[in-house]
């Protein structure tokens, strides 16, 4: 049997800088727009929905989420570089996954695999060190085990360690490879030996 192979190309956003909008107010979407401030407080989005939770509603207002009462239509995705359909409607979630296909926006439709230009993994986060982890789609759930393993596998203090080696790279002589070479050096012990 031949073995399957994760061939998504994993890539960091800053969400900050993009304009992202979630179609659909309720359950999903409040998990989605957690998920993403969760990881950038500062990203751009909007929200277009009939009905929102409150839940949603206050989580929006202490980030600057933009609120929009209204159904969804193609009108509102102009200018947008990332959307995610999340409504409990399988049509309008069609909907808006065929459109962002025509303008060329990535989407993720919610819990619809073939319908995603990109999924959302687990992610780790320790200062300025993110680890993201996927499963292809098949499988939050060894996704969100493996986040766990990660938070506690990473030591806290790692982000002071990648501050010094920022500060310790700047004062390396040499050619990009020797400074490369001095560096996989200096860090060697971050891997644990095999016992003998």
């Amino acid at each position: 049997m031949k073995m399957e192979r994760n061939e998504l190309y994993p890539i960091f956003l800053k969400v900050s800088q993009l304009n992202v909008l979630i179609v659909g107010g309720g359950n999903v979407g409040l998990e989605k727009l957690t998920f993403m401030l969760k990881s950038s407080p500062h990203a751009k989005v909007e929200m277009v929905a009939p009905d929102y939770l409150e839940e949603t509603l206050e989580l929006a207002r202490k980030h600057d989420v933009v609120i929009t009462k209204d159904s969804y239509s193609p009108a509102y995705l102009e200018g947008r570089h990332m959307v995610i359909a999340t409504t409990d409607k399988v049509e309008i979630n069609e909907q808006v996954y065929h459109d962002c296909r025509a303008r060329h926006i990535l989407v993720n439709v919610a819990d619809n695999p073939p319908l995603c230009d990109f999924y959302m993994g687990g992610i780790v986060t320790k200062g300025n060190v993110k680890v993201a982890i996927s499963t292809n789609g098949k499988s939050p759930t060894t996704a969100k085990r493996l986040r766990q393993f990660f938070e506690d596998v990473i030591p806290e203090n790692i982000d002071d360690l990648v501050k010094n080696l920022n500060e310790f790279r700047k004062t390396i002589k040499g050619d990009f490879e020797e400074k490369v070479e001095t560096l996989n050096e200096f860090t060697k012990g971050l891997v644990n030996k095999k016992k003998e």
